[in-house]
Formats: structure tokens, sequence, C-alpha cells
């Protein structure tokens, strides 16, 4: 069953697996998910975005796991075992980024949280309003006295992973702006032209 944006559901077990799925249709964009392990809304550093570049976090509680077919539907998978989060992690952001389009051009865009020990399907979120953006925060695993929940969020960024990213605090490193080629003083100056 499908939730509603805003809405959340209890997650009652150790470990779960995160599947971001999507179907496969020519001109989509290539879709990557993503994790964000957060302390009091912010990451702590750089270590605490899990992505196909960084594939673990330095805990082992969060692993990205890549990319599989299944029928008509790709997937990237997250895995998260909850009991192995550090107590001070207040929340496990799972987000996704679209590379060469947009989200709106991304069709049957899901997320679905499973219990990794059996398989079965504790939520579902299907984002149904994704437009213009190129990052998107699916849904959220946070911790309440001491249990896990799922919320399904649905919040995209036109600004890319890096304005997601900026956005939890992750410093993101600009690539550096071409130098002008230097000037040769060939030619008349400025000031003697038209005289």
């Amino acid at each position: 069953m499908s939730m509603l944006k805003g809405s959340n559901v209890p997650v009652p077990a150790a470990a779960v697996r995160v599947e971001l799925g999507w179907q496969a249709a020519p001109g989509t964009p290539d879709v990557d998910a993503s994790a964000l392990l957060l302390v009091s809304g912010k990451v702590r550093d750089d270590g605490d975005f899990v992505f196909y570049n960084q594939a673990a976090h330095r805990s082992g509680a969060v692993r990205h796991e890549g990319k599989r077919p299944a029928g008509g539907t790709l997937t990237d998978t997250l895995t998260v075992e909850l009991a192995a989060v550090e107590p001070a992690v207040d929340t496990v952001v799972l987000a996704a980024s679209a590379d060469g389009g947009t989200f709106g051009s991304v069709p049957g865009l899901h997320i679905r949280v499973l219990d990794a020990a059996g398989g079965a399907e504790l939520a579902r979120f299907d984002s149904r309003d994704a437009g213009p953006e190129t990052a998107f925060v699916l849904g959220e695993l946070y911790r309440r006295q001491g249990a896990w929940k799922f919320r399904a969020v649905g919040q995209g960024y036109d600004t890319g992973l890096a304005g997601l990213a900026t956005d939890f605090g992750i410093s993101v490193e600009e690539p550096a702006a071409p130098q002008p080629p230097p000037a040769h003083g060939h030619g008349v100056r400025g000031d003697a032209a038209g005289r």
C-alpha cells in the first residue's frame, strides 16, 4: 500500500533494504540513490553521506548496494542496519539524484522499505508530483523514543545533488572556473584609439 506524502509508519526491523525504483524507458535520466546520516538536521562531516562514490558509512550501518534491473523496473538499493546506527544519528535521509534530465522525466519513481531479514514490504511511497528537480528526498528513517519510523517526504531540489547536500551541511566543492587567456599587448591601446 502506497503512503501519502508526509505520512509515517513504524519500522519494526533491525535492518532494512531501501529500494529506490523507477520504470526503465528510453530517454529516462540515470537515477542514483544516496543516504545522509543526520544529527539534529545536519551531517557531522562529509563521511555521513553515502552514495555510489562512497558506498559505505564508516560505522558500516549504511551501505549503497547498487543498481539492478527487475522486469521493466530499475532499482538502486541502500541497506540500513538500524540496530547499528550510531546513537547520535537521529535521521537517515533517503535521497536520489537524476543525471541527464529531471525527475519529471522519471516514470514510476518510488521508494520501498523492506525488512532485510524476510523481504516483507514495510513501507512504500510513490512520487507523483516530480517536475524540474534533479535531486529528490523521497523519504527518511528517523528515531523516536528508541524506535525507528519511516516518513514519506517527496521534496525536490532544482539545484541538484549539490543543493540537497549543502542543505544538510555537506561542503560541496565547485569546479574551478576556467582562467581567461593572458593579454598580450598587441594592437592599439584603448586611450589612443580614435585619435
